[in-house]
This record gives structure tokens, C-alpha cells and sequence, in this order.
């Protein structure tokens, strides 16, 4: 489609392949893809992950994820990875509220997860020095994204645009979940809940308007990925060669 690309690498990922080796495949494919533009970005960082990976010179953001400590925390770790990215040409990514729900570096529970302030969210853009900013607005990690029945609080997404009007916002935990995929995965032998669900096309469609510049969707890949693999050992089973 020849759309630009945002790559998103966990620190859990690059240490399993071991430092510089997913890199060098995404630094790769540039190469045979060069109409393409593509960013590398580090999500869900702790402040030391932040400045290894904007020490690296291989990233075009990082995320710094210090959404577990106070407001005044949270601001004033944000501002030192900032400050870092910043004289280095990158841009930094943050998050205010704090979703549920298991991801790659992300486990909460429900009953510690909380919805972003609008009230606060121009404080805590204009002290921090972040570039965008994750908003917590009713998603959560993993393959249920919504913990209740309402969906995307868009009501909660308008109030922090009024508030940052042109400021580019995050959504995680946001993928659709298509229900064939779903289907399929259970079919194969898949023990997921039948019930998992994610965001809806009219929820992506109203949300860009209001803020949400850049949309996570790691779980519609995994799903995607779980669907081939599982479908394919079923179908081949006397086949070792899973290329």
C-alpha cells in the first residue's frame, strides 16, 4: 500500500532476540523497501530502557511509560526522557491514566487501571515535554478490550482534544478483534474466550477526529499469527517445515 510504517519493538522482545537483532531485520527490509517510510519505536519503556534505546541511534521514538508513579512522577520522568530524545532528533511518547489488562511489558489489574483526566492532560503535556501522549479511555491490553460493556469513552477522548487541541494522542490496547479470526482460532484448537471482542470500525472512525493519531493493534497480529499457525499444524501435521 505503500503507507508509511510505524515498527514497534517491547524491550522483552529485543532482549530475547538478543540487542541489535531485530534492528537490523526492520533496518533490512528498509533497504528492499526504500519507496517506504518507516519508524522504529520503542513501546511501554521504563526510564533505563528509554535511554538505552535513544543511546542505540537506532530508534525514531521511544515511549516512556512512567504511568505507575504519581502525577509529579510521572512529569518528571517523562521531562528527563524528553530532554534526552530531544538532542538526539527523537520524539517521545507518554501516557497519562493507566489501562488493564496483559500485554508485552503491561500487566494491571482491573482494579488498578484508571481513566485519563482531561483536566489534567494539558498540565502534564506542557510540564513533560512529550511529543504525544497515550490516553487511557476505556481499552485494555489483551484480547478483551473492554473491561465493561460502554466501549471507547469518546465523550473522555473529545474533553482531552478540547483541551489539547492539534496534540497528537495514543490509543493502546485498540484492536479490533475480528471475530473471524476468533472463529477460526477456536476451530483450530484454540482455547480463547468466544467472548473477546475489540474496537469497533464506528469507534475508529470517531475517534481519529478527535485526537488519535496513532492506534495499537498488537493483538489483531497475534491473532492473525495464532490463526496460521494453528490452522496450518492442523491441516499438515506430517509437516515440519512451517515456512
Amino acid at each position: 500500500m505503500n503507507a508509511p510504517l510505524i515498527i514497534q519493538i517491547s524491550y522483552k522482545a529485543r532482549q530475547n532476540a538478543g540487542p541489535g537483532v531485530l534492528e537490523a531485520a526492520v533496518h533490512a527490509s528498509v533497504s528492499h523497501f526504500p519507496e517506504v517510510t518507516i519508524a522504529l519505536h520503542l513501546d511501554h519503556g521504563d526510564g533505563a530502557a528509554c535511554v538505552e534505546y535513544i543511546s542505540s541511534g537506532e530508534y525514531s521514538s521511544v515511549m516512556i511509560d512512567a504511568s505507575r508513579e504519581s502525577l509529579e512522577g510521572n512529569i518528571a520522568t517523562t521531562r528527563r526522557v524528553a530532554d534526552l530524545a530531544h538532542a538526539c532528533g527523537m520524539s517521545v511518547e507518554a501516557e497519562l491514566g493507566r489501562l488493564g489488562g496483559k500485554g508485552e511489558e503491561v500487566v494491571v489489574d482491573a482494579s488498578d487501571e484508571f481513566l485519563t483526566d482531561p483536566s489534567v492532560a494539558a498540565e502534564f503535556v506542557g510540564r513533560s515535554g512529550c511529543d504525544s501522549l497515550a490516553v487511557a479511555v476505556g481499552t485494555s491490553h489483551g484480547l478483551a478490550k473492554y473491561t465493561v460493556e460502554t466501549g471507547l469513552s469518546l465523550d473522555r477522548l473529545a474533553a482531552i482534544q478540547e483541551l489539547l487541541p492539534g496534540f497528537p494522542l495514543v490509543l493502546h490496547g485498540s484492536s479490533s478483534v475480528p471475530q473471524s479470526e476468533v472463529r477460526r482460532i477456536i476451530a483450530a484448537g484454540g482455547g480463547i474466550d468466544p467472548r473477546a471482542r475489540g474496537v469497533t470500525d464506528d469507534e475508529y472512525r470517531r475517534a481519529v477526529p478527535l485526537g488519535a493519531t496513532k492506534i495499537n493493534v498488537d493483538t489483531d497480529g497475534r491473532l492473525v499469527w495464532t490463526r496460521v499457525q494453528r490452522e496450518f499444524l492442523r491441516d499438515h501435521a506430517e509437516e515440519v517445515d512451517f515456512r
